[in-house]
């Protein structure tokens, strides 16, 4: 049995497709539902169980040496959250005891960590497991102390040779983007709220830039496309000897403007954007670089070309948003 927790959510449900891809009939999606179109990320697969999140743990213990892996993608993911002992629960709390339960049951366990972990990237974007290298991390919101809040509670479980899970990996995704995350709102993409508003005949906007480094729009992100996360992801369950903590982006920044030009092309539009001022609420825990060292997970074996941000936003734009179905 493989389990995806947030396994109807963005990142969660484009694993579980692949899953299915590959021909696994045994899989169980963990996720809240609740209103919306969010069913609908998981509405073509043919499923063994939905199961609640309050009723996971039950559903484990009944289920406890059928488990092969757990794919941990469930969390609060909202940078802008600040309901701090909510996201302890839902972040930190549930993956610590993923970890125990998989370790006494001689489970698999991949989870979802962030880049958000970096905080400003004054320290670089090293995905280190070395505990003096974490601790020199300072996230800049709750969802990513969260996760390196968690982090750090797994290196100094290993550290005093505690139980671990029969394969461990945690993920620090960047910036990623691609089908399934339409029920997110404002923490869509930019590449699919730039296409809502390109659609309805708005002009796109990008923040403009509060840094004398950085030109209006040429703020850098890691954008990665999801098809090459979920990749990266099934690469990791083939090969069950690969634990560690990798980054997950291209290793390679491009600037928002240049995300802007590629929805244009995509559409056959004449780019047309205007600059608006960065929010006051974010402006000072804004991020105007990132991006992924790849070596270790290179280093792991992971071979396969990143794809580009122009054929990845084309693929996302003509393959999905544009079509009468958009979903995986």
């Amino acid at each position: 049995m493989l389990i995806v927790t947030g396994g109807a959510g963005f990142i969660g449900s484009n694993i579980v497709a692949a899953l299915e891809e590959r021909g696994e009939t045994d899989i169980v999606v963990v996720d809240r539902l609740r209103d919306g179109i969010k069913w609908k990320n998981i509405a073509k697969r043919n499923l063994r169980d939905i199961v609640h999140p309050d009723e996971l743990p039950h559903f484990l213990e009944e289920h406890a040496g059928n488990v092969e892996a757990i794919f941990h993608m469930g969390a609060i993911s909202a940078t802008t959250e600040t309901d701090a002992d909510k996201i302890v629960v839902n972040n930190l709390k549930l993956t610590a005891w993923l970890w125990e339960w998989c370790s006494r049951h001689s489970s698999r366990l991949i989870y979802a960590s962030s880049a958000a972990t970096y905080g400003d990237g004054k320290q670089g974007f090293d995905d280190s497991f070395d505990d003096a290298d974490l601790a020199k991390l300072a996230p800049l919101n709750a969802y990513g102390w969260s996760k390196h809040a968690t982090d750090r509670r797994f290196r100094r479980i290993l550290d005093q040779n505690g139980f671990r899970p029969k394969q461990w990996a945690g993920l620090k995704f960047f910036n990623v983007y691609g089908p399934n995350e339409y029920h997110k709102g404002g923490m869509r993409s930019v590449v699919s709220q730039l296409f809502d508003k390109l659609s309805n005949g708005e002009t796109a906007t990008l923040f403009k830039s509060h840094h004398p480094d950085y030109e209006d729009g040429g703020q850098l992100r890691d954008f990665v496309w999801v098809g090459d996360v979920v990749d990266i992801i099934m690469w990791l369950y083939d090969n069950p000897q690969v634990s560690d903590l990798f980054n997950i982006g291209t290793g390679k920044a491009r600037s928002f403007k240049d995300l802007a030009l590629a929805v244009f092309s995509a559409m056959g539009k004449e780019p047309d954007i205007k600059f608006v001022p960065t929010p006051e609420a974010i402006r000072d825990k804004y991020q105007y670089f990132t991006e992924a060292n790849m070596t270790k997970l290179r280093e792991a074996g992971y071979g396969k070309e990143m794809t580009s941000l122009e054929e990845g936003v084309r693929s996302y734009v003509q393959d999905y948003l544009a079509t009468e179905d958009p979903f995986r």
